[in-house]
C-alpha cells in the first residue's frame, strides 16, 4: 500500500515538469513540424493550409535570396572554423592553466569574462570595434602595425571573418573550462611513471593527455558544434542583418529573415525543420563514430 501511495506522489511530481515540458517543448516542436508543411505567410495567417512537401522542395529546387546552397557552405565553413579555433584555444590554454603558476585564479577569471557576459552585448561591443573610422581594430592596424585600415562591415568577406573572430573569443572559454575539468581528473601518477621511463612533453600529451581528456571533449565538441551552427546573435548583430546584400547569412539568420523579415512563416519553418534534422543526423553519427559514449556503461 506504500509503495502505491509512493509511486502516486511521484507522479504528481512528475506531472508538472511534464506540462512545462509540453508547454515550452513539445507543442512549440509540434506547431513546427506542422507550418513547415503548410502555407503561411502574412497574407494567411490564419487560413493556412496544408500543401505537403512543396516547401522542402521549394528549399532545395527554387532560386533564393541568398541561395540556400551557398548559405549551407558558408554555415559549414562558419562551423568548423569556429568550432576548430574554439577547441585549439580551449585546450591550450586549459593547458597552461593546469601547471602551476602565479595568479592561476585572477587568469582563469579574465579568461572566462568572454563566456559570461551576455552574448548580444558582446557581438554589438565587437561591431563597434570593427567600425572603419573610429572602431579599435583599424586603430591597432593602421597606428601600431602600420597596415592600411580594413572595411570590415562592407564587405561580405571582411564582415564574415569579423563575426568569426567575434564568434571565437565568446566561445573558447568553453572549451577551455571542459578541457581544464577533464585535465584535473587525470591521476598525477601517469605523468610521474612517463617521466620516470623518460617520455617527452609530447609524448606525454599525445599517449597520457590526450586520449584521456577525449571522452569529456567529444560531448563538448558535439555540444559546441551544433550551439555554433545555430548561433543567430553574433551574425545578425555584427553584420546588422546579413549585410552587405544579405551575403554574410548562415542558416539560423536566413531562417530569422525568412520569417521575421519577409514574413514566409512556412518556409522558415521548413527550413528550420531541415537544419534540426541536419544537427540531429550529425550529431547521432559523430558520437557513434568517436566512440564517445562507450566509458558510459
Amino acid at each position: 500500500m506504500n509503495t502505491d501511495r509512493t509511486k502516486q506522489f511521484i507522479g504528481f511530481l512528475v506531472i508538472p515538469s511534464f506540462v512545462l515540458l509540453a508547454a515550452v517543448v513539445f507543442y512549440p516542436f509540434l506547431y513546427n513540424v506542422a507550418l513547415a508543411f503548410g502555407n503561411m505567410n502574412l497574407n494567411k495567417i490564419r487560413d493556412w493550409q496544408f500543401i505537403g512537401f512543396r516547401q522542402f522542395i521549394k528549399i532545395f529546387t527554387e532560386p533564393s535570396q541568398p541561395d540556400f546552397y551557398a548559405v549551407f557552405g558558408k554555415t559549414i565553413i562558419w562551423t568548423v572554423v569556429n568550432v576548430a579555433f574554439h577547441v585549439i584555444l580551449g585546450v591550450f590554454l586549459a593547458l597552461l592553466l593546469n601547471q602551476k603558476i602565479k595568479g592561476k585564479a585572477i587568469y582563469r577569471t579574465l579568461l572566462i569574462l568572454p563566456w559570461a557576459i551576455p552574448q548580444y552585448i558582446v557581438a554589438l561591443t565587437w561591431r563597434g570595434m570593427f567600425n572603419y573610422e573610429y572602431g579599435s581594430i583599424n586603430l591597432i592596424l593602421t597606428k601600431f602595425l602600420g597596415m592600411p585600415a580594413v572595411e570590415w562591415l562592407r564587405s561580405p568577406t571582411e564582415a564574415f571573418i569579423a563575426c568569426i573572430i567575434t564568434n571565437v573569443w565568446l566561445g573558447f572559454p568553453f572549451m577551455m573550462v571542459v578541457a581544464l575539468g577533464a585535465l584535473q581528473s587525470i591521476p598525477h601518477e601517469l605523468y610521474e611513471a612517463a617521466e620516470i621511463d623518460g617520455a617527452s612533453w609530447w609524448h606525454k600529451l599525445r599517449t597520457i593527455t590526450l586520449p584521456l581528456i577525449r571522452p569529456v571533449m567529444i560531448p563538448a565538441i558535439t555540444l559546441g558544434i551544433v550551439w555554433t551552427f545555430n548561433n543567430l546573435n553574433i551574425v545578425w548583430l555584427v553584420s546588422n542583418g546579413g549585410e552587405p546584400s544579405d551575403r554574410t547569412h548562415i542558416l539560423v539568420s536566413f531562417v530569422y529573415k525568412a520569417a521575421f523579415n519577409f514574413y514566409s512563416f512556412s518556409y522558415a519553418a521548413a527550413l528550420s525543420l531541415v537544419i534540426f534534422l541536419l544537427l540531429l543526423t550529425f550529431s547521432m553519427v559523430f558520437m557513434k563514430q568517436s566512440k564517445a559514449t562507450e566509458g558510459a556503461y
